[in-house]
């Protein structure tokens, strides 16, 4: 058997079933070297080699490669830092390993300002109406207020607020969620202002689906559609999160979207693709396009463009691919995927968290949950109902940190539970099961990821806005 050495650049659990994926592979003898953002318990064990790099510095991964790139037949990417911030450019240029993901300058990630602009003018029909607002724009505060106001005027009050840079300030602000005056969304507005650009765009009505594609710098190759459950608490309450938990139907679409929506965001997609003007399409190489689009009734729109696989959305597909991944990997580093093969199941996806996460601990029930804060966690049970489900179960820490024997969350989504099943609710009830099966550390989750309810709501608001046409 073939010996291939992978180094997975990692951040948390979306790397955790790359790196399952990789060591699944019944084609290669795979070695995985893991530059990791902590101790993951779950890397550690499948690692030839493993370092933690806290701050995903490219600098320090591109040394950690060049130590290693006699052993390493290429480098795949999962957290958007590293890539925005150019970590292929540097350890392809500098050790002739080939990377997979998106060179620096077409990581539009970086910037949501950029990609507004290059969809209004491949396709200005799936933006929303969107303004742009620059410190420098305006003499004082006042002026800028009276700015804000009047596009507030002109959208009656119905806005989103975006930073251009991920994660600068407080982040996206949506009106009737975030904010219910002007006067809070002006401040909301002020503090990123302070980061860079700001847009305020119009909030859209629909349904939310995250469409993704692998890519070879020549094909697009669309995975099946997911849906991504943002909102902390059930019933879409809360804060926004990196996302609670995720679920995908048994084909490529969603049970509130048609074929017809389907083909809609692939045509999109590949009209982005192959309009965009670039010179090497293979800068584009690995999941350039993972796609929030809301399905309004009309015309899909784009919400934002990612430059990496979703998490949780990459984690409903890895564990159901037919073909081997490390396959996947060399066609789309040879230029030729053209299909991927994936079994017809369906699979759901729930993240159990840490207290502080989505502001959860301010609600808790009683001193018994208090008290187990930042004690260990125990996943044996839950991985001991691999007995019982086999492969249709997937436990994978995310963030979590593995201290002599013992497992620890830490401050962000601390492991998902996949379940896979023939339909929604029968792959939604193992991933429960795994759940709790999950002790310690006073960790909780949403209980309503993919619940009949939930599902029944989007196809109902679906065919009313299309009844709305």
């Amino acid at each position: 058997m073939e010996k291939v050495g992978i180094l997975v650049v990692s951040y948390g659990a979306r790397e955790t079933a790359m790196i399952d994926a990789f060591t699944r592979s019944t084609n290669y003898d795979v070695e995985v070297y893991v530059a990791d953002k902590q101790r993951n318990p779950f890397n550690l064990k499948r690692a030839a080699k493993h370092v933690v790099i806290p701050d995903l510095n490219i600098e320090t991964i591109y040394k950690f490669a060049e130590v290693n790139k006699d052993k390493i037949d290429f480098c795949i990417v999962g957290p958007e830092k590293p890539i925005i911030e150019g970590v292929r450019n540097i350890i392809e240029k500098r050790t002739r390993t080939p990377v997979i993901c998106p060179t620096k300058e077409y990581a539009i990630e970086a910037s949501k300002v950029q990609q507004r602009f290059l969809f209004q003018q491949i396709m200005p029909e799936v933006n929303p109406r969107f303004q742009i607002f620059n410190l420098k724009d305006y003499k004082n505060q006042q002026e800028t207020k009276k700015a804000v106001y009047k596009w507030l005027d002109e959208l009656d009050n119905n806005a989103v607020v975006k930073p251009d840079k991920p994660a600068a300030g407080k982040g996206v602000g949506v009106w009737g969620d975030h904010f219910n005056t002007r006067e809070q969304l002006f401040e909301h507005f002020l503090v990123n202002l302070q980061h860079g650009s700001v847009i305020i765009e119009e909030k859209i009505e629909g349904e939310e689906s995250s469409f993704q594609v692998f890519c070879d710098g020549k094909h697009l190759v669309p995975l099946p559609e997911t849906r991504d459950y943002k909102r902390a608490f059930d019933d879409d309450r809360g804060p926004q999160t990196g996302g609670m938990g995720s679920y995908k139907n048994i084909g490529d679409f969603l049970p509130f979207m048609t074929s017809i929506d389907r083909a809609k965001e692939i045509e999109i997609v590949s009209n982005i693709f192959h309009k965009w003007k670039i010179k090497d399409r293979t800068a584009l190489r690995g999941l350039p396009f993972y796609v929030a689009f809301m399905h309004t009734g009309k015309t899909p729109k784009i919400l934002e463009n990612n430059s990496r696989p979703g998490d949780p959305e990459i984690i409903n597909i890895l564990p159901i691919l037919k073909d081997d991944f490390v396959d996947i990997c060399f066609r789309i580093l040879e230029g030729n995927l053209t299909h991927i093969e994936l079994e017809k199941m369906a699979s759901v996806v729930t993240y159990k968290v840490p207290p502080n996460y989505g502001g959860y601990a301010d609600t808790f029930p009683n001193q018994v949950i208090k008290d187990e804060i930042g004690k260990p966690v125990d996943l044996n049970k839950a991985y001991e109902l691999t007995k019982k489900y086999g492969d249709r179960i997937r436990i994978y820490p995310a963030a979590m940190e593995q201290r002599n024997n013992e497992t620890y969350a830490l401050t962000s989504r601390a492991v998902a539970v996949v379940g896979i099943g023939e339909n929604i609710e029968e792959a939604r009830q193992i991933s429960l099961e795994g759940i709790k099966a999950i002790k310690g550390g006073a960790l909780w989750n949403r209980t309503d990821i993919a619940s009949k309810q939930h599902i029944e709501k989007s196809i109902k608001h679906m065919e009313e806005l299309r009844r709305r046409k």
